[in-house]
């Protein structure tokens, strides 16, 4: 598939996929998370992929969707189906993905932009990034997993209070409310410090890595006793890999193990 409002760029190991209208921060359109599912179905299939990083284009990470492009379409605007078939395909087809996921968020992240974010693996941050759950200023709720991802992450005391005022929070504040793992000291950091992490983690074990998504995901709300069986089954699938195998001899042998991700 040939991308129109985003980027497709493999390095070595590592994927970069760029939300690119950088005109209008990145704000999303049924073209745009039509390219961006697919992106991460090919991201997932692509064995040659060990890592991914989301990021934008310009001074913006994504402004959310593009309400313009939504208030275009003749008839009535159904968001329910509409969050059906684009948003909730996105991120679906995100958590399908048993590769690491970086966000890189270069600007604001607003709204399902912000969405994006908290449904990434790990989450990087220049100190120009900022965070709104813009949903309450247009009378909305918020959606793209968020009233899900954000009180795991920040707890509900700060979730409803980001989501009932629809304030802005900085970069820092959302670090320091657990929500981010760093902000680079300096904006021209943000993407040299995520790719030296995404070529780490496209070196690891890709394998061991998807389980430990696939493991986390099954035991996010379950008991204990039902997530001691999921680790037994997972851990079945992970001793059977190559580098698991790899990981034991170089332990043995006192040397660096080579991971080839299978």
């Amino acid at each position: 598939m040939a991308y129109e409002t985003i980027l497709y760029e493999i390095e070595g190991n590592v994927l970069t996929i760029t939300l690119n209208r950088p005109d209008k921060l990145n704000a999303a359109t049924d073209q745009l998370l039509g390219e961006l599912a697919d992106a991460f179905k090919q991201a997932q299939r692509d064995a040659t992929v060990r890592a991914v990083i989301v990021t934008g284009a310009g001074r913006g990470f994504c402004a959310g969707q593009d309400l313009a492009s939504v208030q275009e379409r003749e008839g009535a605007v159904s968001y329910g189906d509409h969050l059906r078939h684009t948003w909730n395909l996105v991120l679906k087809r995100l958590s399908e993905v048993e590769k690491p996921v970086i966000a890189a968020v270069n600007g604001v992240a607003a709204g399902a932009g912000m969405g994006l974010v908290l449904a990434c693996d790990l989450r990087y941050a220049s100190p120009a990034a900022s965070f709104i759950q813009a949903f309450i200023n247009i009378g909305l709720i918020p959606d793209t997993g968020s009233t899900w991802t954000l009180p795991r992450l920040i707890g509900p005391t700060r979730a409803t209070e980001m989501m009932l005022t629809g304030r802005k929070v900085s970069a820092q504040e959302a670090y320091e409310w657990g929500m981010l793992n760093k902000v680079v000291v300096n904006h021209e950091d943000l993407m040299p410090e995520v790719n030296a992490l995404a070529a780490q983690l496209a070196a690891m074990p890709t394998k061991g890595i998807g389980l430990i998504k696939r493991a986390l995901a099954k035991t996010a709300d379950s008991t204990l006793e039902a997530a001691l069986e999921v680790e037994a089954d997972l851990q079945e699938l992970a001793g059977r890999t190559s580098d698991h195998k790899e990981g034991v001899a170089a332990f043995l042998e006192k040397r660096k193990a080579t991971f080839k991700g299978v």
